[in-house]
């Protein structure tokens, strides 16, 4: 009898996961449409010197040109700034620590699929036990022995995912680790981007620098001019104070240049995972222009832009939590099964007349708990619509990003040009004084005007040339450097196991 029972029991069993490998296919929640990007319908950005074309300075690339892939930086053609990114791209400590947001998402990824698995637990136990003498009118049998149980228990537990739960499950934490990855891409854009304009920076200290200490050996010469003439009874001492009012000025701001140095130097250091203490930046006077940097059409940008990837991701992550707020109106089943074996004597612990089991369903549904299941679905639909807004948001902000670099590098480089013509008079200027006042016609103070006159104009043009080449480096960054959708992982790949020593502890 008990046989037949055994038999019965099996066959429900294999009943039971027969119809849930059935009605496995159901999954519940919305399907996931991708958000509709803003509409761009103009074939070349508002800002682009293509737009501009009777208007001189910086242009770029022509429309065919191919798109920069890869190591971006490479454009400028600056050897010493390819070995820093370099570097950067393995020592920066921010990336490390995205790279591991990356991982642990991955991680979970893990954790959600070992649901799909049956749960099995072994505990086997021994337990030796005497009941009380003075029990006799107890229910309990045999009061006031000893007894020995060895125990072999093995057991199983499968929740099968008939409404699609664990499904939705683990598509969240697919695009919760594609979000990451997108993360992961934007903060090396970002620190890569950081470099660059920080080398620029120091490149336009060094010709600042430069400048200065060609001032200062002028204005020493002048000083030296006016202090013989005052010697000799031909000039006269208000001529020496003006000289040396303006050496000692020109000195100050020589001084001055090295702070701004040493903090984007210090800066480099840390960006590359290295005390600031230890490093240091030759010193290499040099002024840049920027390549023409191809821009593609505006309805690329948003294919090659991290943050817009990692903001659409968000909505289908969005879209597979909806999935689960559904999946909570289903009632869950549960398969368990236990069994194995138990004895007073050891010796006959796997005997057969010493094995037990059970097995059987459950279902489990809840049927009022003050509408939780309904507020919670409210709130996962609220958050959707607010990550749609913001992948919006992000969208169009994106094309502000474009079309400001545009503006500031095409601008930047038409009053560059200018800025180069007032240079050049500004030296004349200084020439037609410095003769009239070795002449006796004008005084000393005219000559220090237009020594005053022609720093600061070298000063604000050094200032243009950085400034154009920031700007530049902040266009690409807005048109996501060597980037693209296609870099993104799939749902699959991002469930991929990783290598081997991918998790081990750091040092």
């Amino acid at each position: 009898m008990s046989e037949a029972k055994s038999g019965n029991s099996l066959i429900f069993t294999a009943g039971a996961l027969g119809l849930a490998m059935l009605i496995a296919g159901c999954r519940v929640g919305p399907k996931y449409t991708p958000p509709t990007p803003p509409a761009v319908t103009a074939p070349n950005y508002k800002e682009s010197p293509v737009n501009f074309q009777n208007e001189p300075g910086w242009k770029v690339a022509s429309p065919q040109a191919p798109m920069i892939t890869g190591n971006w930086w490479e454009i400028y053609h600056e050897p010493e700034l390819n070995a820093l990114e370099s570097q950067l791209n393995i020592n920066n400590q921010n990336i490390k620590i995205y790279f591991q947001d990356f991982m642990e998402a991955r991680a979970v990824i893990a954790e959600a699929r070992s649901l799909y698995w049956p749960t099995i637990t072994a505990s086997p136990s021994f337990n030796r036990s005497r009941s009380s003498g003075n029990l006799r009118s107890a229910s309990i049998a045999n009061t006031g022995t000893t007894s020995t149980l060895w125990s072999l228990p093995l057991s199983v537990s499968w929740t099968p995912d008939f409404f699609g739960k664990i499904r939705n499950e683990v598509r969240t934490e697919q695009y919760a680790a594609q979000v990451t990855a997108a993360d992961l891409a934007l903060e090396k854009l970002t620190e890569q981007a950081s470099l660059a304009q920080y080398y620029f920076e120091i490149r336009g200290q060094d010709m600042l620098q430069q400048i200065l200490n060609q001032t200062v050996a002028a204005d020493q010469q002048t000083l030296n001019s006016a202090q013989g003439a005052y010697d000799a009874g031909t000039g006269d001492y208000i001529a020496v104070i003006e000289a040396r009012t303006t050496l000692q000025s020109a000195q100050s701001a020589a001084i001055n240049v090295g702070l701004l140095r040493a903090q984007y130097e210090h800066a480099i250091a840390v960006l590359l995972g290295k005390v600031a203490t230890d490093y240091s930046l030759s010193v290499k006077p040099m002024v840049y222009s920027p390549p023409a940097i191809p821009t593609g059409v505006p309805s690329q940008l948003l294919e090659r832009r991290p943050d817009v990837a990692a903001a659409e991701r968000k909505l289908a992550e969005d879209n597979a939590t909806i999935g689960i707020g559904y999946g909570a109106f289903f009632p869950s089943v549960n398969i368990s099964a236990s069994g194995g074996y138990e004895t007073s004597n050891a010796a006959h612990i796997v005997d057969w007349p010493s094995r037990f089991w059970s097995v059987g369903p459950s279902i489990s549904q809840v049927l009022f708990n003050g509408f939780l299941y309904r507020a919670q679905l409210h709130q996962y639909v609220a958050i959707y619509n607010a990550d749609l807004a913001t992948y919006r948001q992000t969208a169009l902000t994106a094309f502000q990003q474009v079309e400001d670099s545009l503006a500031g590098t095409r601008i930047y480089s038409e009053q560059i040009l200018k800025q180069q013509e007032a240079v050049q008079s500004a030296q004349q200027y200084l020439q037609l004084e410095t003769t009239r006042y070795n002449q006796g016609i004008d005084p000393y103070v005219d000559v220090m005007l237009a020594q005053t006159t022609l720093l600061g104009d070298q000063t604000t043009l050094n200032s243009l040339q950085v400034d154009e080449m920031l700007s530049s480096v902040q266009l690409v960054e807005s048109l996501g450097g060597g980037w693209n959708r296609t870099q993104l992982p799939t749902p699959k790949e991002v469930s991929a196991k990783p290598p081997e020593g991918t998790y081990t502890l750091g040092h």
